[in-house]
């Protein structure tokens, strides 16, 4: 074991104590905790817990708060502008969008945070977990909420979700980057991320090294180069985000000790990704109150179900070609590029003998129907244009193929790797400016924040194609490396929720990048057939992210889906106070387009 891991067996001393995690009965057949000792920060006096001081107005600027210098930013910058960065990635923060009007609030939130990095038993690599503390919190009526990034994105990831909801209640927000985020290493430069956010050498704590043995070049990232496929363990590193809650509420309110998983409220919500992980939480969630979960990532063996690396490459192979047969398609200012890219994918897969037709129009409309025969929706196919102009299923697909195989640094089996780029896509070393914003910036899956995807096939007229058809063929082939990856995919099969467990989950029915059909509807099937109270609300004219109603068209054309996630946790905490039942399941109907007001958000009533 590391010596600079702490096992809670040998906690002695104050110093120690604050890195263990309470353990009570209800939970002695989880794996126990294991902790770096943690470090603590007060937030107050225009740096708060929710918006590091920037408030709306400062969490709607386009431009992200400025470094006073770019190569060495401080401490204080880099979590400012690490909160600028997750806000904004995730909630629709325009005033058309109702957020702090209509629903939410960023209003000052004075208090304390936590840090640590926790390992699941049998991992190579730990997570980031930390606890946001506010001054309000009350020891009598004790609350936590506990949440896990969407996406891959650093601790700060679901600030928009969990924290903008729970402290301004009073509870305190624990939250974890599930062993994904943005602590990525550069090859080159030999540096890494520190604790706190700074770059620094491997002489010091980082939060991810890939070892001895990396190239030495390019750059690499814990999701994609951990070799533990840290999906497998999502629900775990959920668990250990309350238990290292429970610590630090033990070390910060000591007249109040012991906090413990029975005298203490636990909420669970996420998104996304973060919404598969508390869903993978609840299976053994005795530990668990109440679970919510929005538009989440998360494959049941049901009818209807398929796992992501399955429909994302698919996605990723045909949808290019398939939005060539529709029109009217939502725009983006990428739409342009990716459609002078439909053709030749089209073409490219004709000659392959996977579609039909004789000239783009029909090659488009076969590769339209195997989506629709797949069970790829029209609305999710119509929002996908999204996905594919940010190339999107791309990314996805080259990360999570490393992840599932276990692959490490260099050893990609369709041969993508990760650098800064110059213009022509090449590899380059990143400068220093570039490694300082990293941990604030980058989304934990590239490309992003400086950070490109190298594929050694890139080649005209269908760029991306050879590289895709390899990621698409990890899935359907009988190779080796397909066989690799297929596995670290089965390790990955839910189960259903705890008995007696409430769970709510709220998924866009217009969700192009994780399709309600292939997730939130099979998930929600099984585990009622399995006697489970899951509620499900579907929603119209939502799709995926709500962070790009910014762009015009998309927010003519959709609503967001966090304000029915703050509904329906308002919902689940009624019901744990008695006040009302859970919700029902409801189909909602919403009115894009225009300023939103409560008719148009339509959240159904209690």
């Amino acid at each position: 074991m590391n010596p600079r891991f702490l096992h809670p067996a040998a906690c002695a001393g104050a110093l120690v104590l604050a890195a263990c995690a309470s353990s009570p009965p209800s939970a002695s057949r989880m794996d126990p905790a294991v902790f770096t000792p943690m470090s603590s920060s007060v937030h107050r006096n225009g740096d708060d817990l929710l918006s590091a001081g920037l408030g709306l107005d400062g969490l709607r600027a386009m431009a992200a708060p400025a470094f006073a210098d770019a190569a060495a930013p401080t401490v204080a910058e880099l979590r400012r502008r690490a909160l600028w960065s997750s806000w904004r990635g995730i909630a629709d923060l325009r005033p058309e969008g109702g957020y702090g009007s209509l629903y939410g609030s960023v209003a000052a939130v004075p208090g304390r945070e936590f840090h640590a990095l926790a390992t699941v038993p049998g991992a190579r690599h730990p997570h980031r977990v930390m606890l946001q503390l506010p001054d309000a919190f009350d020891a009598g009526r004790r609350c936590v909420v506990v949440t896990a990034s969407s996406g891959s994105r650093g601790i700060y990831g679901a600030i928009a979700v969990a924290g903008a909801w729970g402290l301004p209640r009073g509870c305190a927000v624990a939250y974890t980057d599930k062993a994904a985020g943005s602590d990525y290493f550069d090859l080159d430069a030999r540096q890494g991320i520190g604790m706190d956010g700074r770059v620094a050498g491997r002489d010091q704590l980082l939060a991810f090294d890939p070892g001895d043995d990396a190239p030495a070049n390019g750059i690499a990232f814990k999701h994609a180069h951990s070799g533990d496929n840290p999906e497998a363990d999502w629900g775990r590193h959920v668990r250990q985000a309350g238990e290292f809650a429970l610590a630090a509420l033990n070390v910060a309110l000591p007249d109040a000790a012991p906090f413990t998983f029975d005298n203490t409220r636990f909420i669970a919500v996420g998104i996304s990704n973060g919404g598969g992980a508390v869903l993978r939480a609840a299976e053994d969630g005795d530990w668990l109150d109440a679970v919510v979960a929005g538009e989440p990532s998360i494959h049941i063996d049901a009818p209807g179900a398929r796992p992501l690396y399955d429909y994302t490459t698919e996605a990723a192979m045909l949808m290019p070609c398939a939005l060539a047969a529709l029109e009217g398609l939502p725009q983006s200012p990428l739409s342009a590029l990716a459609t002078a890219m439909r053709a030749p994918r089209c073409a490219a897969l004709r000659e392959a003998g996977v579609l039909e037709g004789d000239d783009t129009a029909a090659q488009a409309r076969s590769a339209l129907a195997a989506l629709n025969a797949s069970g790829w929706t029209d609305e999710a196919i119509r929002a996908a244009a999204l996905s594919v102009d940010f190339d999107l299923y791309r990314a996805v697909a080259v990360t999570y193929a490393s992840a599932y195989g276990r692959y490490g640094v260099g050893a990609h089996p369709c041969g993508h790797t990760f650098a800064a780029q110059n213009p022509d896509f090449s590899p380059r070393a990143a400068t220093a400016a570039e490694r300082a914003a990293w941990w604030s910036d980058a989304s934990g899956i590239p490309p992003g924040a400086g950070v490109g995807i190298i594929d050694p096939a890139l080649a005209p007229p269908d760029l991306t194609g050879t590289g895709i058809t390899c990621l698409r063929a990890l899935w359907t082939g009988d190779g080796v490396d397909a066989q690799r990856v297929r596995t670290g995919v089965q390790q990955l099969a839910s189960a259903p929720p705890r008995a007696g467990l409430p769970v709510v989950l709220v998924h866009g029915r217009d969700d192009g990048l994780i399709p309600i059909a292939f997730t939130s509807a099979p998930y929600a099937a099984a585990a009622r057939a399995a006697g489970r109270d899951v509620r499900l609300w579907e929603v119209r004219n939502a799709q995926h992210f709500d962070g790009f109603l910014a762009l015009p068209d998309y927010a003519a054309r959709y609503v967001p889906l966090l304000p029915y996630v703050y509904a329906a946790l308002d919902r689940v905490q009624a019901h744990l106070d008695g006040q009302a039942g859970l919700p029902a399941d409801a189909v909602i109907e919403t009115r894009p387009g225009g300023t939103l007001d409560a008719a148009a958000l339509a959240i159904p009533g209690r």
